[in-house]
């Protein structure tokens, strides 16, 4: 365990499952005390009804060697928001990381229809799940960060700036949805920068979420049995790669050079050297442009 971040308090909005636990436990394992929100506990389930909860990803935190703290919240509710970052400052009196990472569309988004065929009502839905409650966030919780010099946001989205303004992604919503969080990095970081603060856009790769490994039919153990089926799954990577990506961004003292920008954990990676848990460093999104987009056989040598 490293205690990097031993005096740091994070909030990781969006902590129940994929890449916000794989954040959550990275900044655990840093020495971070982890504020780890969603809506599934153990007492009751968002409409996704799966298994995983804040409570057990804030158990993940604790055994890491962080402090993790649960506390259910549904970011689409001002008022849960307010409460929460209160009983933070209450309880710890700052934060030094917030990570936006607030989503809930996977139900929510078509992957054939175009905006005029697609499910209005769930398409809107996607929109205020993976927009509205990341503003709501920002404008609560932001005023508690910029207490103390030196804070970190991190927005969690799907795809690099410059890979998402040259592809379309999935469908209407969808791709309205990742370009935003992007632009509100960025935006972020025009507000923040001159105030002592740093926002950054950060995107995983091809994530082995439980949500992924459950559609593949394959545990994180022998998830390269779903190779056969689709090839290109071989530069995936764990949750926990990001998380990484995270944590040597919260523990940087230089970060504000990167403030206003989009980032990748496979970029990150490289910036910083740390590896991925079977100590490969996938680069998925080059993988990406360069194998995958290009019609080329799934090779991953040299990508990972």
């Amino acid at each position: 365990m490293s205690e990097q971040l031993k005096e740091r308090v994070a909030l990781v909005a969006g902590a129940t499952r994929g890449a916000g636990r794989g954040i959550a436990v990275e900044l655990g394992a840093a020495g971070a005390t982890v504020y780890v929100t969603g809506r599934s506990t153990r007492a009751r389930r968002s409409e996704y009804d799966r298994p995983e909860t804040i409570e057990d990803t804030a158990d993940l935190v604790t055994e890491a060697g962080g402090r993790g703290i649960a506390v259910p919240a549904d970011h689409l509710d001002p008022g849960q928001v307010k409460a929460l970052v209160g009983r933070i400052a209450d309880e710890q009196g700052r934060l030094d990381v917030l990570v936006n990472d607030i989503w809930g569309g996977e139900t929510l988004f078509d992957w054939e229809a175009p905006v005029w065929e697609h499910d209005l009502d769930k398409g809107l839905r996607l929109l205020r799940l993976a927009v509205e409650t990341h503003a709501i966030t920002s404008h609560h919780a932001l005023p508690l960060l910029l207490r103390n010099p030196g804070g970190l946001v991190v927005e969690v989205t799907d795809g690099t700036a410059d890979y998402n303004r040259d592809n379309y992604r999935v469908s209407f919503f969808y791709d309205l949805a990742k370009s935003s969080v992007l632009r509100m990095a960025f935006a972020l970081g025009h507000e923040l920068g001159p105030r002592g603060a740093t926002a950054v856009a950060l995107t995983p790769g091809w994530m082995r979420s439980e949500i992924m490994l459950d559609h593949f039919g394959v545990r994180e153990d022998n998830w390269r049995d779903a190779l056969e089926k689709v090839p290109h799954f071989a530069i995936s990577e764990t949750p926990r790669y990001v998380g990484r990506a995270v944590a040597a961004l919260a523990a940087d003292p230089d970060a504000a050079r990167l403030n206003g920008t989009s980032l990748s954990s496979g970029g990150l990676a490289r910036e910083y050297g740390f590896t991925d848990l079977d100590g490969s460093r996938p680069d998925a999104w080059r993988y990406l442009v360069e194998v995958q987009d290009a019609g080329r056989p799934a090779d991953v040598t040299g990508y990972r």
